[in-house]
């Protein structure tokens, strides 16, 4: 992961290195862009459910990055969605797309702001459902200051749904993924080099931007956030599967998940989490 450290320019550095790799998410087959034109799902499956029906509910998407996401609640039935990233070229992608779908700004939102901006940026900042999907939290380093965010932008009897990097994926060996190398509670950032990307084939695309700063924020800081801000947790649920190769010695199973090879211990690679406003 790199060296631990706080480091002046993350905001400027982070914000480029996502810029720099829009286009690479768009064209890649990881993102599978056209096919989501064409009405693939990109929902993770167990996301459905635990969210449960999102039929006339209003959504918004905090650090949306291309919004494939946020559409697709729409598409499942949301009345309104809104899409938050920091990135111009991550929304004037979900513009495109929304575009594309035949969804204007009255059904689908897409600003630029950084997520603690969000309340003040959005067009309405009254949601049913707070959405953040996975690789995001990581990027911020007050995560007292995003929880209070998200529970004002919820409306009474709305709620946080939430998927994530298990915390433990980031204070572990890349190789096997089954050593502490790092500390797990640390309020010190993490700076690495980052080239290319976590799709499946540019891990090693020439990239221009990549420094990445992130933090690791571990369930009890989470959990205790969400709670000072007033959200009551409805469940935290820990899953051993993961989107990418996370580790070098995983494998991709049969339904599309990496996984550790057989024979290695099963540990939590992704948390998913619901969370009310009273």
């Amino acid at each position: 992961m790199g060296n631990q450290g706080e480091h002046a320019d993350w905001h400027d550095e982070n914000h480029a290195l996502w810029d720099e790799r829009v286009a690479i998410h768009a064209g890649s087959a990881s993102y599978n862009v056209d096919g989501f034109l064409k009405g693939d799902d990109v929902l993770m499956d167990f996301e459905p459910g635990e969210l449960g029906d999102v039929t006339g509910k209003r959504l918004v998407h905090l650090q949306c990055h291309m919004g494939q996401e946020t559409l697709t609640w729409l598409r499942r039935g949301a009345s309104r969605v809104a899409g938050v990233d920091f990135s111009e070229s991550a929304i004037g992608k979900a513009r495109e797309l929304a575009a594309a779908l035949g969804f204007g700004p009255d059904k689908a939102a897409f600003v630029v702001a950084d997520v603690y901006d969000a309340p003040k940026a959005l067009p309405e900042n009254e949601f049913d459902i707070v959405y953040v999907s996975m690789g995001s939290i990581n990027w911020l380093p007050d995560i007292g200051r995003w929880a209070e965010t998200v529970a004002s932008l919820l409306v009474p009897g709305g709620c946080l749904y939430m998927n994530e990097f298990h915390p433990v994926t980031h204070v572990l060996d890349e190789a096997t993924g089954t050593r502490f190398v790092r500390d797990y509670t640390t309020e010190q950032a993490l700076v690495r080099e980052a080239p290319g990307t976590y799709t499946d084939s540019d891990r090693d695309r020439p990239t221009v931007h990549n420094t990445a700063t992130e933090w690791v924020h571990s369930l009890g800081d989470v959990l205790s956030a969400l709670a000072a801000a007033g959200l009551r947790l409805e469940f935290l649920r820990e899953h051993d599967k993961t989107v990418f190769r996370h580790f070098q010695n995983f494998e991709r199973g049969e339904d599309g998940w990496w996984r550790p090879p057989a024979g290695r211990p099963r540990i939590p690679l992704l948390y998913s989490l619901k969370a009310s406003r009273a």
